[in-house]
């Protein structure tokens, strides 16, 4: 018995300190904050010391204890383990020195030591890993549990980290809410996933948006591009997002009743046969004449404006928009903007009153293809209540372009570097616009740029060369000669143009448009353009000019 506190201390000058803060708090050894590696065997023995000389047992005991705990003890339980070890340090630290003197060489180390470490590092503070690799499973989960500190702050990152993603989609937004709501209005975007925002602030996302959960999308049948005006509770601590828990309308009605609205896919699609008059009664604005009398727009049509660049694509575009706004108070507007220069953006806002919806060209191609996005599924929801709508795309050609580079690719790349995956959201885009017989249409014109060097482009405009029903071309060379508007007159039109003109009208617009032909056969398309406007000036309206055209004689050619 008076040899054995000498092994003990011989071995223990062999351990590290952690190893000698664990064994102290298992035999219960009083040790202070910062002792020294000394203290702490000092400690030890004089409490393996005192319980050998009143127990007394043999080191069967001790070893028998030390191989239950070894073998009996599973592996990668760490719950079990704990448990074991609170059982085993309940009793008299009288036992405790027979676990004192086991030699640590062994393969596998008692993890009834990992639990000690735990506490000791509570006890301490921060202190440091341990610093003695073991290559065998029972040293790493020994790490695992005493970084199980560690491990619970990185879970809890990724927890938040997936809240702020809405992996789990906020489980806890429907739950009930005692305090004061809030009122708001928005848009409905909706994602993949069935859950969605409401854009507070247009058509991008801001701080000011609010959750809606995917059981109040399905409950109020909720679809992308609704108007929807409710309620919302404010966010928790760990919610990025206040959530909406009252809905109080769905475009303008009574969520019951809007749940009864038809699917604009399964509305019936129609030619275009009543007009949107452009010429207004100012004299000077040359271009809406020109069109309704060459290329006219009817309710419903899908049509494409095809410019070279520095054209005046973007003017003609604004009067129009202008136009339409002036002579259609029933139309509902909507000017969307893609990879367009800021001052452009401003300069359409100050000139339309309708909704102008802009993602210039310093923003990534994601919210490009988001804002068009929520546009179109905003005008199909106005359709299905019978709204005539009208978009203004500027333009379909960056667009696709934004398609190409946010949208995955699918392997099969087209010439010039187009992947024919990146066409396909475009073209139902643009294939959106229709008259609907059973009420309501939807009209988009959207610019499609040629000649601009780009293969890329010029693949882009032939997959659209034949999906539109109305052609207004324009001229880079009578732009160049400044003449504006710079339309092309012979390759302007629009298809079954009789269902939009006057049959008295219609025999006028025949003479002219042979007069115009003869003169572009002859390779003269600035002077007919020059004939045209000359006649538009001496006139005072589009009437009057094919008035004056019946009164004179026929053309020849």
């Amino acid at each position: 018995m008076s040899t054995q506190p000498t092994v003990n201390r011989e071995s223990l000058q062999g351990k590290t300190r952690e190893d000698l803060v664990a064994m102290a708090t298992a035999v219960g050894a009083a040790i202070p904050a910062r002792a020294t590696k000394a203290a702490l065997i000092d400690s030890i023995s004089a409490v393996a010391g005192g319980g050998s000389a009143t127990s007394a047992p043999s080191a069967k005991p001790s070893r028998a204890v030390r191989s239950r705990r070894t073998v009996a003890t599973p592996p990668d339980d760490f719950d079990s383990l704990i448990e074991e070890f609170a059982a085993e340090a309940a009793p008299a630290p009288a036992k405790a020195p027979a676990t004192v003197p086991t030699p640590v060489e062994q393969s596998t180390p008692a993890p009834s030591a990992a639990p000690a470490t735990e506490e000791s590092r509570d006890e301490r503070g921060n202190s440091e890993r341990p610093s003695r690799p073991t290559p065998t499973n029972g040293g790493r989960q020994n790490r695992d549990f005493a970084n199980d500190s560690n491990g619970r702050k990185s879970r809890n990152r990724r927890n938040r980290n997936g809240r702020e993603r809405f992996a789990e989609a906020l489980p806890n937004a429907d739950q009930p809410y005692s305090g004061d709501l809030i009122e708001v209005e928005g848009l409905l975007d909706l994602r993949d996933d069935g859950y969605g925002f409401l854009r507070a602030r247009g058509y991008h996302a801001s701080p000011s948006d609010v959750y809606v959960s995917i059981n109040t999308v399905r409950r109020f049948n909720l679809r992308k591009g609704d108007s929807v005006k409710g309620a919302f509770r404010p966010a928790a601590s760990n919610e990025k997002y206040p959530a909406l828990l009252r809905v109080d309308t769905v475009a303008g009605f009574d969520p019951e009743i809007a749940k009864m609205r038809p699917r604009f896919e399964d509305l019936t699609p129609l030619f275009p046969d009543e007009k949107l008059r452009l010429e207004s009664d100012t004299k000077s604005e040359l271009t809406p004449r020109i069109v309704d009398l060459l290329a006219p727009i009817g309710k419903g049509q899908r049509g494409l404006i095809v410019s070279p660049p520095k054209a005046g694509k973007t003017t003609i575009m604004k009067q129009i928009a202008q136009s339409i706004e002036a002579n259609n108070p029933e139309v509902h507007l909507i000017v969307l903007l893609v990879d367009e220069r800021p001052e452009e953006v401003t300069d359409m806002r100050r000139s339309v009153s309708g909704e102008v919806v802009a993602s210039t060209f310093d923003r990534p191609a994601e919210e490009h293809t988001h804002a068009a996005e929520l546009v179109i599924e905003r005008a199909k929801r106005l359709v299905e209540q019978g709204r005539d709508v009208v978009i203004i795309l500027d333009g379909i050609t960056r667009l696709a372009r934004a398609y190409n580079l946010a949208a995955p690719a699918t392997g099969r790349i087209m010439s010039g570097g187009v992947d024919s995956g990146a066409l396909y959201p475009p073209k139902k885009f643009f294939g959106a616009a229709r008259n609907i017989e059973e009420g309501g249409s939807l009209t988009i014109l959207a610019s499609a740029l040629v000649e601009t060097g780009s293969k890329m482009d010029e693949v882009i405009f032939e997959e659209f060369k034949g999906t539109g029903n109305m052609e207004l071309k324009l001229d880079r060379r009578l732009a160049e000669r400044r003449l504006f508007p710079a339309i092309d007159v012979n390759a302007s039109s629009t298809r079954h143009e009789e269902l939009l003109f006057a049959r008295e009208a219609l025999p006028q617009v025949w003479r002219l448009r042979r007069v115009l032909n003869g003169l572009s056969n002859e390779g003269r398309e600035a002077a007919g353009l020059e004939l045209l406007i000359d006649k538009l000036k001496s006139t005072r309206s589009n009437d009057e000019f094919l008035a004056e055209i019946a009164r004179g004689p026929a053309p020849t050619s």
